[in-house]
């Protein structure tokens, strides 16, 4: 497992994929709060909420796809890693307006919201990520 930071090591970088953040999900939220004040405010509020954390974490939080793994950063920091070779399946759910990614390890399953480029996200997990489907 390599220590370098991709933001930083020119070698890395030229090999590296890194997503670029969407906004979509954190602004529909943030949008659908507001005619739900006259509803239910206490929910509008939850929402919006719940919305500017999201915006929040597609801000700092990147994705970025390296030769082994999938390397998640926070404020240029590496956070996790996933090796490719321990996946067994990956999903983006709903093909139009995509706000859920799926994957699952050997001995775990993970669900992250779709904060960045979902279109380069299928792409690169197309290309790092071999499934064998009947």
């Amino acid at each position: 497992m390599t220590t370098s930071n991709p933001f930083t090591d020119p070698n890395i970088a030229s090999q590296a994929t890194e997503l670029n953040p969407n906004y979509a999900i954190p602004i529909v939220l943030i949008l659908a709060g507001i005619p739900l004040v006259w509803v239910q405010p206490i929910a509008a509020g939850a929402v919006a909420i719940f919305g500017l954390f999201l915006a929040y974490q597609a801000a700092t939080i990147r994705l970025v796809f390296t030769a082994t793994d999938l390397e998640v950063y926070r404020s240029q920091q590496k956070f996790r890693s996933f090796p490719y070779k321990e996946w067994q399946d990956w999903k983006v759910f709903w093909v139009g307006f995509p706000i859920l990614f799926y994957f699952k390890e050997v001995k775990s399953i993970h669900f992250l919201p779709v904060l960045f480029d979902a279109q380069m996200l299928k792409t690169c997990l197309e290309k790092h990520i071999s499934l064998n489907k009947p």
